[in-house]
């Protein structure tokens, strides 16, 4: 564990070489970082051989209550993490929250953005809202970015791109598919799991439930199944993310699910890294 003044994190990091020397022989650096309000993660690619070198993970022990209380730990470990502090040829952050909705490029209006999104969630007057183009589906992701987290990295890095969560998720999940048939994934963090699935390389549903049980995570699964008349005994399903074999959701999943699987990267950071290949599949997946 590791204490700050003010709060108490815990790090986890993988990477394929453990010494800053490494990384300074390293010119041209790409970094890209995962934002929630339960933590972020993050990770630097050798640009020349497309290769994540190395990664780095913070949990935060409770979960911050807004994107103002996030930004206070981000920038305490900003300021103290010495592989965020170098000159990086291009950075990218992931916005993981559920403040979005998908909708196809022919209803779509960016003047309604706003509209859009309080059909979901409760939007404030001050939000600020930012949309992807999911080429792929033909649709857009419409969804709230932590502006301040936008401008602190602006602030210490210049210019910079970023995305929801989902977008990416869905955008490797539609690139590595190879079956038609209908198949659920479904990517697992602390408190919420976002549920997509395909069907003829197309996406068919996608949403993000929160969860504080096994019982509320099944609930919400078996529910949206239901309503797509999908059959326990015939689907197959995928899970990424923060979920493992002996975890009580995997178990929980398996007991009313006949073919639960695991999405398995084909990162090379994998062979040095002691977690399993379907875990920071957002990061890390391939």
């Amino acid at each position: 564990m590791v204490t700050g003044h003010r709060f108490m994190i815990k790090k986890i990091v993988v990477k394929k070489n453990n010494t800053i020397r490494f990384l300074e022989n390293i010119k041209d650096l790409d970094l890209s970082i995962q934002f929630s309000l339960n933590g972020f993660s993050f990770c630097i690619t050798d640009n020349s051989t497309k290769e994540n070198v190395y990664f780095s993970e913070f949990s935060f022990e409770e979960k911050q209550s807004s994107p103002e209380e996030l930004l206070k730990k981000v920038e305490e470990i900003f300021n103290s993490e010495i592989h965020l502090q170098k000159d990086f040829s291009s950075i990218n952050a992931i916005y993981q929250n559920h403040l979005f909705t998908i909708v196809p490029n022919k209803y779509f209006k960016e003047e309604n953005c706003k509209d859009y999104l309080n059909f979901n969630i409760k939007t404030l007057a001050t939000d600020f809202i930012a949309y992807d183009d999911i080429e792929a589906i033909e649709a857009k992701n419409i969804y709230v970015p932590y502006v301040n987290i936008n401008n602190y990295l602006y602030q210490n890095f210049g210019e910079f791109e970023y995305k929801h969560h989902l977008t990416v998720y869905i955008q490797k999940l539609l690139k590595n598919t190879t079956s038609e048939e209908k198949t659920a994934y479904i990517n697992v963090a602390k408190d919420h799991f976002d549920l997509v699935v395909i069907e003829h390389k197309k996406l068919i549903f996608s949403n993000s439930f929160s969860f504080l049980s096994k019982e509320d995570f099944m609930y919400y699964l078996l529910f949206s199944f239901e309503q797509l008349k999908i059959d326990t005994e015939k689907i197959k399903v995928y899970f990424t993310g923060a979920i493992l074999l002996e975890s009580d959701l995997y178990k929980i999943a398996y007991k009313y699910i006949r073919d639960c699987n695991f999405l398995e990267s084909n990162n090379p950071i994998f062979k040095e890294l002691n977690t399993p290949k379907h875990t920071n599949y957002i990061l890390l997946g391939t």
